[in-house]
C-alpha cells in the first residue's frame, strides 16, 4: 500500500527541484556564465605566458581575474552536479516508492540536499543586485558622530564595531586608518577600509545617518537618549585605475602626533598625517601606518577615491548610487533606526525591513538588511 506522507514528500520534493532548475537557468543568463567560461579561457592563456612576470602589475591583474572566474565558475558548476545528483536521489526515492517499501533515509538525504541547493542558489541570486562598475571593489568608510553630544560618539564606536563584526562574519580584512577619541567616551570619526569581494557593493546600501536610542549609560537620570552617527563609503581604487589627477600644487599636508584608538601601530611621533585638497576643501587623514610616509601614501589613495567620486557625481543632474544623497546627521534624515528602549527593534525606514534581535545587528547581523535595501535599489532602477 501506496505512502501518502512519502508520495506528498516526493511531489514536493520534484516540484521543488523544477524550480531550481528554473532559478539556476535564470542565473546562467544574469550571471553571463557563457562570456565568463570565454573570458575565463583567454585569461588561462594569458597566465600560462612565461613573460608574464615580466611585468608585476599586469600579472597580479591577470592572476586576481583567474582566481576569481575559476572560483565563480566552479561554484557554478558544483551546483550543477549537486541538482544532477538531486534528482537521482528523486529518482531513488520514487523506485523505493513504487516497491511498496519507501526508504526514509533516501527522503531524509533529498530534503537535506534540496535545503542546500536553495540556499546555494539564493546566494547566486544575491550576486546578481552587484552590477555596478565598482561593487567587486574594496569599501572606504567614515563614520561621524552626528547629534547626541557623549552618546553619538560612543555610538559612532558602536558602529565601528559592528561593521568590523560584520566584516569578520564574511572573512573581509579591516584597516583602520583613522579614530579620532570624543572628548568623554566613544569617538568623533572614523575612518577604515574594508577589504573583500563586493565590499562596496554590500556597503553603498548603510550609506546615510543612523539613529540610536536608548537609555544613556551618561546620564545620571538614566533618561532616554537619541543620537545619531553617519555612514559614508566610496570604493577603493586600484593604483592603476587612477581617474583623478592631483596636483601636489593643490594640496596641503599637515602633520601631527598620532592618538586615539587607532590601532597598535599609533605611537608618540608626529606621523600622523592630515592632507587637504584646496581647491575642493576633501580633507582626508591616516594615522595608523608605521611611519608618515605611510600615512601620506595611504591618505593620497582615499584621497584620489573621494576626489574620483566627486567627479563622478559632477557628471549627473542628480546624485546617484555612488555619491549617494547625504542628508542632516540628526533628526528626520535616518535611513535606520536602532531602538534599546522602551522596546528592542532595528528599523530600516527605505525598506521597512526590521527586527526585535538589536544585539544581533549590533554583532554584525547585517546581510538581510543590505540586501533588502539593495533589491529595493535594482526595482527601482
Amino acid at each position: 500500500m501506496a505512502d501518502p506522507k512519502a508520495e506528498n514528500a516526493l511531489r514536493l520534493a520534484l516540484s521543488s527541484i523544477e524550480e531550481l532548475e528554473t532559478r539556476w537557468a535564470a542565473a546562467r543568463d544574469y550571471l553571463k556564465i557563457d562570456a565568463s567560461r570565454a573570458r575565463h579561457a583567454l585569461v588561462n592563456e594569458l597566465a600560462a605566458d612565461p613573460h608574464l612576470w615580466d611585468d608585476q602589475d599586469h600579472a597580479r591583474e591577470v592572476t586576481t581575474e583567474l582566481g576569481r572566474l575559476s572560483n565563480d565558475l566552479e561554484s557554478f558548476d558544483a551546483l550543477r552536479r549537486a541538482l544532477d545528483d538531486a534528482a537521482v536521489l528523486a529518482e531513488f526515492a520514487g523506485d523505493s516508492l513504487d516497491s511498496g517499501e519507501a526508504d526514509q533515509s533516501v527522503f531524509d538525504e533529498l530534503a537535506q540536499s534540496l535545503d542546500g541547493l536553495g540556499r546555494a542558489i539564493a546566494t547566486l541570486e544575491t550576486q546578481s543586485l552587484f552590477s555596478g562598475p565598482y561593487d567587486e571593489n574594496d569599501a572606504i568608510v567614515e563614520l561621524h558622530a552626528g547629534a547626541g553630544g557623549t552618546d553619538a560618539q560612543d555610538w559612532t564606536e558602536m558602529l565601528l564595531r559592528m561593521y568590523s563584526r560584520w566584516a569578520e562574519r564574511r572573512k573581509f580584512e579591516v584597516e583602520i586608518d583613522e579614530a579620532s577619541e570624543g572628548q568623554e567616551a566613544g569617538l568623533l570619526s572614523s575612518t577604515f577600509i574594508i577589504k573583500g569581494r563586493f565590499a562596496y557593493g554590500w556597503l553603498s546600501a548603510e550609506r546615510g545617518v543612523h539613529r540610536l536610542v536608548r537609555i544613556s549609560p551618561f546620564d545620571s537620570q538614566a533618561r532616554r537618549q537619541t543620537s545619531f552617527a553617519s555612514f559614508e563609503v566610496t570604493p577603493l581604487l586600484d593604483d592603476d585605475a587612477a581617474e583623478v589627477e592631483i596636483d601636489e600644487k593643490d594640496l596641503r599636508v599637515d602633520t601631527y602626533r598620532s592618538s586615539g584608538a587607532g590601532g597598535q601601530h599609533i605611537n608618540k611621533t608626529d606621523s600622523a598625517v592630515r592632507i587637504t585638497h584646496l581647491p575642493t576643501g576633501v580633507v582626508v587623514t591616516c594615522q595608523n601606518e608605521r611611519s608618515q610616509h605611510q600615512n601620506r601614501a595611504r591618505a593620497l589613495q582615499i584621497l584620489e577615491a573621494k576626489l574620483a567620486e566627486r567627479a563622478r557625481a559632477q557628471l549627473q543632474s542628480e546624485m546617484d548610487a555612488l555619491s549617494g544623497t547625504r542628508g542632516e546627521n540628526a533628526w528626520g534624515s535616518q535611513i535606520r533606526s536602532y531602538v534599546q528602549a522602551p522596546y528592542q527593534l532595528v528599523k530600516d525606514h527605505r525598506t521597512d525591513f526590521e527586527t526585535g534581535n538589536v544585539e544581533a545587528v549590533l554583532d554584525g547581523d547585517l546581510d538581510d538588511f543590505m540586501e533588502a535595501e539593495l533589491r529595493r535599489q535594482r526595482s527601482r532602477s
